[in-house]
């Protein structure tokens, strides 16, 4: 057996739960089994993104998970990091546009 922990957060309320999971363990099962859907309803742990440590794992049911590793539940982007990017250089230029009007 090796121990684990598993963590997902919102703005709000975070959770860390450590477990402890037989040696070749995938990241996905790991998941499965910390319950974490139970306290986070909206929560699909068979779908949601996961992570170690901040790094994303692109096959999370590939992934053994070893001694130590927390794995992360990422939450779905509520935007495109490029479209508030463009928005916001768009404003940006819009103020520089005003402010030289005047």
């Amino acid at each position: 057996m090796i121990q684990i922990e598993v963590a997902y957060a919102l703005a709000h309320k975070q959770k860390i739960v450590q477990l402890q999971v037989e040696q070749g363990t995938n990241a996905r099962d790991a998941v499965l089994r910390s319950g974490l859907d139970q306290e986070f309803a909206d929560l699909d742990l068979a779908e949601s993104p996961l992570g170690i440590f901040g790094k994303s794992i692109a096959r999370p049911h590939e992934h053994i998970v070893a001694e130590g590793e927390r794995i992360e539940i990422y939450r779905p982007l509520l935007a495109d990091p490029k479209e508030v990017r463009r928005q916001r250089a768009e404003r940006a230029a819009q103020a520089k546009a005003a402010q030289s009007e005047s």
